[in-house]
């Protein structure tokens, strides 16, 4: 974003002829330019009757819980095991026979029918940056550590593939913390797609009072000069889109007049306004950032957009008091914190906002066009290990990088819910039944979304490159008839 911004600054500023003055330029300010980093997230919807026509009204809600949550200690808990493997939590029983979930998930037990918990999932990266980037392009990473996308994150494909859906929203939007929006930090890189199919982003806690999305707003002084950001937006299409090979030009031609509608748009601004939300159900996902960003997922989807990811972080937020053996992200390392007592905080939060989402989905008659994935990039060591912890100088217990195994929930693609699908081992080590890979969840994803993952892109050097080298639809969620 500020390297869009930056380049377009210095080019315009030399190149730019056309009536747009030079003071109505620099007053312009964020505003116009804002405008084109809005634009950078847009995709131009083709002009000629019937675009998208044969393409499912569908839509994919991906929460991500970045750090790896603990299986154990959520959806695959092992009370049979020795006590070093199974915790300090007790699994209660749910609405569904034979699945249970952890103690500190009580909303879980009571909506377990509408939900599909996967058990079975694997892969072979347990650094965070090749976890990531494994588990969200469904490739090989070139490079086992690291954040920067060698292939396309799923969203990004999206984007690409439903360019021509008509919506008043981008095709792919973020919700992340403010200061946590670039790509690189969760891997949500386009990589050969280019600055064009990256999320617009989201950043802050959509609930707080005179919360805004970033230029996605005009200001009563703003508002009587928009003539001049549509006059500054036609002289951008007399450049020369050669001379800058990053695609960065590239992208702004494709999308600024799409982002001076949307900007005008009402529909476009009702969508972020949780105010429009009753109180009741505000308070249902949960007065914090996590049930907010939920909800707010909910509406943009409901709205027309495609895939929304909301990332789900840091709990210590939105008045919850930071706890000194408490840890950022999901990352329980004995070092980070001390497992059971993060717990304790994280997972009542959790448990509402998710669990919110689940019922709303249903409620709403969603469920058959919205797909929800809830899942963190792998899970945590079986084998529980103590040290001294970085904050607190104590011992303390933890969890560390797990890909052999993993748990995540699933529900709504009209799938038949109240189903565990696959298992591990008697001590959570491994795929015991239905082994599974991140490839099979995409193929199911893409597949909702109408998606052929069979097909290609040309990579940097122009090498067709599928959307995913392997994989096919977990049969267990594929709808019913």
């Amino acid at each position: 974003m500020s390297t869009t911004r930056t380049a377009a600054s210095r080019i315009t500023a030399a190149l730019c002829p056309g009536p747009v003055s030079r003071r109505s330029f620099l007053e312009a300010g964020s505003l116009g330019l804002g405008m084109l980093g809005l634009g950078d997230y847009l995709k131009l919807r083709a002009e000629q009757p019937g675009a998208g026509s044969g393409v499912p009204d569908t839509s994919v809600i991906f929460i991500w819980l970045p750090g790896g949550p603990p299986h154990m200690e959520m959806y695959d808990m092992k009370p049979e095991a020795p006590a070093e493997y199974r915790g300090l939590f007790s699994p209660i029983a749910t609405r569904v026979p034979g699945l249970q979930v952890c103690e500190l998930l009580p909303r879980h037990a009571q909506c377990a029918d509408r939900y599909n918990i996967i058990r079975s999932v694997a892969h072979e990266f347990a650094d965070h940056g090749g976890g990531h980037k494994r588990f969200l392009t469904g490739r090989m990473p070139a490079t086992p550590t690291g954040f920067v996308n060698d292939a396309p994150a799923v969203g990004s494909i999206v984007a690409r593939c439903r360019e021509r859906v008509s919506s008043s929203l981008p095709n792919y939007i973020s919700g992340t913390e403010p200061g946590r929006a670039g790509v690189d930090i969760y891997s949500f890189g386009a990589a050969y797609l280019g600055p064009s199919c990256t999320p617009f982003n989201v950043p802050g806690d959509p609930g707080e009072p005179g919360f805004s999305v970033k230029n996605l707003s005009v200001d009563q002084s703003a508002a009587g000069r928009l003539s001049d950001r549509v006059l500054l937006l036609n002289g951008f299409d007399r450049l020369r889109r050669g001379i800058d090979e990053s695609g960065v030009m590239q992208a702004m031609d494709q999308f600024n007049r799409q982002a001076v509608s949307m900007l005008t748009s009402d529909d476009a601004r009702r969508a972020f306004d949780l105010s429009q939300e009753p109180a009741e159900l505000r308070d249902r996902y949960g007065q914090h950032c996590w049930g907010q960003r939920a909800l707010l997922a909910r509406r943009l989807v409901e709205a027309g957009c495609s895939f929304v990811t909301m990332v789900m972080e840091n709990p210590y937020q939105s008045g919850v008091p930071w706890l000194k053996n408490g840890t950022y992200n999901w990352d329980s390392h004995a070092v980070n914190c001390h497992l059971f007592d993060d717990a304790l905080v994280r997972f009542p939060i959790y448990d509402q906002a998710v669990t919110a989402l689940v019922e709303d989905i249903y409620a709403r008659g969603l469920d058959k066009r919205v797909l929800l994935v809830v899942t963190g990039e792998f899970g945590r060591t079986p084998r529980i290990n103590s040290t001294v912890g970085s904050q607190t100088g104590v011992m303390q217990p933890g969890r560390d990088h797990w890909p052999q195994a993993m748990s995540m929930l699933v529900a709504g693609g009209g799938m038949r819910t109240g189903q565990v699908i696959g298992s591990t081992n008697s001590k959570g080590e491994e795929p015991k039944e239905r082994p599974l890979t991140p490839n099979d969840l995409w193929a199911t994803v893409y597949r909702h979304l109408g998606i052929d993952w069979t097909q290609s892109f040309p990579d940097h050097s122009g090498r067709p490159m599928p959307i995913l080298p392997f994989g096919e639809p977990i049969a267990e969620l594929l709808p019913v008839s």
